[in-house]
């Protein structure tokens, strides 16, 4: 995941070029911390610098790597090839290196093309692989492209200071493998299309910086509101957007995919003057809610099988079952002993309720709770929210 690093503590000074470079005629290099294998750079930057070797290429120059100035500092970044069209264009390319990080733009390439015009000023356009807005509610407005805004003061910034005196520019952003990586985001649910969007407000990639994950996250939420929606139904995943469609009659930007972040995306919720939240999903994921677990990644927390023994007890289970719950493999597992002792109603409309329960005092949000089976059964029925006939 692309993500922004603002944290300076407990930090070396060192370049983000893998190969410790510097330059003593630009502002301080970006520092990192020790564990610099957890940082790489934005697309922003990636873009940054393919266009700032573009416009060294029209003057003979064959940059092996270039120093752009960030909201950090400045970072030298290598470039993978570049080269001079005519006398008043050129072209450049340079690739995300790789960080630790299940990013999907790690090692894509950045291509940009300046052309020099006769008038001051610059043009930033996309591309072939750079997306285009088509909804409301996101940094730009609909017909652009997906280019965001501090991207693009670096693109101008860096490049302003490198112009012949008395030109401008039109640069061109491309992202060749962008359509299909776009596929792979969450771009298309934004309503961003056609390929990735440039990102990042710093210029520095994080490993797993929670801050830039939940904003990926909050930008459904603030689509959906843009549209108008005021009721919305929120799922961990792919899993329970499938399962909603089929469910409820409710239009594709009404679900809003939290992930893990739970508490992060009910936090939201809870600013934006909601008159109805739908909140389902796999038993799996849901459980650990009543147990008052609003980062839901298996790692961090799991806690399922407590639960689920503790409210099987509380609806009378006996110590047989009990010991046989919790000491299941999987939360299917669990499911069967209920299904068996006929009390899987029982069990889970106490697990909705408590899960409303923790919402309200977390979040001051009372959501209608559905929980699911993976084939889409209803597993509590103390829900107000109409189905569809199946």
């Amino acid at each position: 995941m692309e993500e922004d690093h603002s944290s300076q503590k407990d930090q070396i000074s060192q370049s983000n070029s893998k190969n410790s470079r510097g330059n003593k005629s630009t502002p301080p290099p970006v520092s990192f911390p020790v564990e610099s294998e957890d940082y790489g750079i934005t697309t922003g930057s990636a873009a940054t610098a393919a266009a700032l070797a573009a416009l060294l290429s029209i003057e003979g120059k064959v940059p092996s790597s270039v120093t752009i100035e960030t909201p950090l500092g400045s970072l030298d970044i290598l470039v993978k090839s570049s080269r001079k069209i005519d006398d008043h264009s050129g072209v450049a390319s340079v690739v995300k290196f790789p960080y630790h990080d299940p990013d999907v733009t790690i090692n894509l390439e950045v291509q940009a093309e300046v052309t020099l015009q006769d008038k001051p000023g610059l043009l930033i356009q996309g591309g072939e692989g750079v997306g285009k807005i088509t909804k409301p509610g996101l940094q730009l407005p609909i017909g652009e492209v997906a280019i965001n805004p501090v991207p693009r003061k670096m693109i101008l910034s860096n490049l302003e200071k490198a112009l012949p005196k008395g030109k401008g520019a039109r640069v061109l952003i491309s992202i060749p493998q962008g359509r299909d990586i776009a596929k792979r985001t969450m771009n298309p649910r934004l309503g961003i299309v056609d390929g990735i969007s440039i990102l990042g407000t710093t210029g520095v990639a994080r490993s797993m910086n929670s801050d830039s994950f939940q904003k990926s996250k909050k930008c459904q939420l603030d689509v959906a509101l843009a549209e108008g929606y005021r009721e919305l139904v929120f799922v961990p995943g792919n899993i329970g957007e499938k399962l909603a469609k089929e469910l409820l009659d409710v239009e594709d930007d009404q679900i809003i995919q939290m992930g893990n972040l739970v508490g992060f995306m009910l936090k939201e919720a809870s600013k934006c003057g909601l008159t109805r939240l739908i909140l389902m999903g796999h038993a799996g994921k849901m459980v650990k809610i009543a147990g008052g677990i609003f980062q839901t990644e298996h790692r961090l927390a799991d806690g399922r099988r407590e639960i689920i023994t503790t409210h099987t007890g509380l609806m009378g289970g006996n110590k047989q079952v009990l010991e046989e719950v919790y000491h299941s493999n999987t939360t299917e597992d669990m499911l069967e002993i209920l299904e068996r002792e006929e009390m899987v109603e029982k069990v889970f409309n106490s697990i909705a309720r408590t899960i409303q329960e923790r919402c309200q005092e977390r979040f001051n949000l009372m959501p209608e709770v559905i929980i699911l089976k993976m084939d889409g059964t209803i597993l509590n029925h103390n829900h107000n929210v109409q189905l569809k006939s199946r």
